[in-house]
């Protein structure tokens, strides 16, 4: 972990290694807590091996107002599941009262204490105010769902000294906990739980299709626990009008369940509450899949589920290649060929499992070139296409089989320049086809259901600038768009929400920022079910490609390779595929493990389909 600490003497080495050599830090006990000085920002523990439980040290006896406040802070960062060692550091009042599973507060740095308190009342031996102080970057809140935040962050501790055991206690403080952005990244661990898209099915046998919900839970106490009761909960509150639970209302785990962990036999068996006559044999199988989708993100090698209800009865048991066949899962698909535009205008194609460079032109009227294509999409099935060609005034739809003509545009644009016109479009699994206008005199998004049918206005409240590109997610429920407002270009991510009834419509709502820290965002893709690839810049900064969760937050773990000029990227939810981009040198290619490659240097626009 990196230090959060940014001012004053960092741990020594050797005695950090000396207490991770016991089998655990022994936070407390490896810290140097000062009770009287200046502002101070608390240490972080020193970056451990994942596989390192960290534990804190209970407050010593006569330890000052400061040592007590850096050693409930420390506490704060450490492996204690119910968070007992913290307590110790309150009075028994506020150990009680003390709730910190409401939320969990990131700080840029760890958080800075004014240990020279002031009086809190006419004893000022025995009544101390602390303030804690620091830069927000996030909260996550008590459905474990990540947010961006910014400004200032400053809260108040009191602190007494007991008169008959004569030692400090905090004994008023509010509820959540606070730790340094390197702290969170340690301690906690993204994971996607998985509902079903709202009304929706595709395909011939009416599979619902899954949707991602990513949260964040503690990685090294439980995780495998927590997340089921996370997904028995429901999902979060940003989410939850556009996706349904198959878990029955009240579905928890049975009294007493913690350590769920998978056998010998990569089975795992999660007891409920429910009855045998509670659930159906369809709705077990989707409860079932819900689970194991869940789960492979913390066990990779998770072969099956198994439900037993509140008896022990059996209530049915999944295996994973069932569960893909229950659901439409976006990650499980894998892209047959990536499609771009070559320097004939052509829409052409290479196989994905190729390692050569060589592509040919997609059947149908858009490989034929004769328009000035400036982009295309391919829908999930690659059976059809979508391109946007005339200086990007006109969407053509046309299949990818031989034969048949390009027909008439289904939607057009009056944008006074090629870059103030249609966007690059976008399929869901549905079939629908989305496409926005960047007309600045009258910017819409459209919808085209199953590809074919007339252009449908979406209504996109509090849009916050002019829509320059538009990426919707695999399951339809969500949309990535790219917002200019006053020379700068924003990421923002919408839940998609369908005509309920009241005559309203499709519409983009709870538009939420996915990168508050890049000035300009130019080119993304959706890279796995909640995840995306960014090509963009900080203010000042140069260009940079990152990954970014949905909700804002960004993944740890390395960034692909440099790349200069980016104008445009393709990656595929199967992660298993190339990356590929349009940059200075045209085509290229990111096979895994391996640097960028030149395919077509005319070529331009790529994608996977989708």
């Amino acid at each position: 972990m990196v230090a959060d600490r940014v001012g004053g003497a960092r741990r020594r080495p050797g005695r950090a290694v000396a207490c991770a050599a016991l089998g655990a830090v022994l936070l407390a006990g490896c810290a140097s807590m000062p009770d009287s000085g200046d502002l101070r920002d608390v240490e972080s523990t020193p970056r451990q091996d994942t596989a390192v439980r960290v534990f804190a040290m209970p407050p010593a006896d006569g330890a000052g107002p400061g040592e007590i406040m850096q050693g409930f802070l420390e506490a704060l960062t450490s492996d204690d599941p119910e968070y007992d060692t913290a307590r110790k550091y309150l009075s028994a009042d506020a150990a009680s009262r003390w709730r910190p599973e409401l939320s969990t507060t990131v700080l840029a740095n760890g958080p800075s204490i004014e240990t020279d308190c002031s009086p809190g009342g006419r004893e000022e031996t025995n009544s101390v105010t602390c303030v804690l102080t620091g830069t927000r970057v996030a909260t996550v809140d008590a459905q474990h769902a990540y947010q961006p935040a910014g400004g200032s962050y400053r809260k108040t501790l009191h602190l007494t000294k007991n008169p008959k055991s004569g030692q400090w206690r905090i004994d008023g403080l509010p509820d959540g906990v606070v730790m340094g952005k390197s702290d969170f990244q340690r301690n906690y661990t993204s994971v996607d739980k998985y509902y079903f898209a709202s009304d929706t099915a595709v395909g011939a046998g009416g599979q619902p299709v899954a949707v991602a919900d990513p949260v964040f839970v503690r990685g090294k106490v439980d995780p495998m626990t927590q997340m089921v009761r996370a997904l028995l909960k429901g999902p979060t509150t940003w989410l939850g009008p556009v996706v349904r639970s198959s878990f029955p209302t009240g579905t928890a785990l049975r009294e007493g369940v913690s350590g769920l962990t998978p056998d010998d036999q990569n089975r795992l068996t999660v007891p409920l509450n429910l009855k045998a006559s509670q659930v159906a044999t369809g709705k077990c199988t989707e409860m079932a899949t819900q689970l194991l989708f869940t789960l492979r993100n913390l066990a990779p090698t998770l072969e099956s589920v198994e439900l037993r209800g509140a008896g022990d009865e059996r209530l049915c048991e999944l295996t994973e290649e069932r569960a893909e066949a229950t659901a439409w899962h976006g990650s499980s698909k894998h892209p047959e060929y990536v499609y771009f535009i070559d320097g004939r205008h052509r829409v052409v194609r290479m196989p994905t499992a190729s390692t050569g460079t060589g592509s040919v032109a997609v059947p149908g009227p858009l490989g034929e070139g004769g328009r000035d294509l400036r982009s295309v999409a391919v829908s999930r099935d690659e059976h059809t296409a979508a391109g946007v060609a005339d200086g990007g005034a006109s969407l053509y739809v046309a299949s990818l089989a031989s034969g048949g003509s390009l027909g008439e545009p289904l939607v057009t644009s009056d944008g006074p320049t090629p870059d103030e016109r249609l966007t690059t479009p976008s399929w869901d699994a549905h079939g629908d086809l989305w496409v926005a206008d960047g007309d600045p005199r009258r910017p819409r998004l459209y919808v085209l259901e199953e590809g074919e049918k007339e252009a449908v206005p979406v209504a996109v409240p509090d849009l916050p600038g002019r829509i320059t590109d538009a990426r919707v997610a695999a399951d339809g429920a969500r949309i990535a768009l790219l917002v200019a407002k006053d020379g700068k270009q924003s990421l923002f991510i919408g839940r998609i929400q369908h005509d309920d009834g009241t005559g309203q419509g499709i519409s983009v709502d709870g538009l939420r920022s996915a990168t508050p820290d890049l000035e300009q965002v130019s080119a993304i893709s959706w890279a796995g079910d909640s995840r995306l690839l960014v090509v963009g810049q900080e203010q000042g900064g140069v260009q940079q490609m990152r990954y970014v969760q949905a909700d804002g937050s960004t993944l740890d773990g390395p960034a692909p390779g440099a790349l200069t000029s980016v104008k445009a990227i393709a990656a595929a939810e199967d992660e298993r595929v190339p990356l590929v981009a349009y940059s200075e040198d045209g085509i290229v290619r990111l096979p895994s493990g391996a640097q960028w490659q030149k395919v077509d240097k005319d070529g331009s626009a790529p994608v996977y389909p989708g």
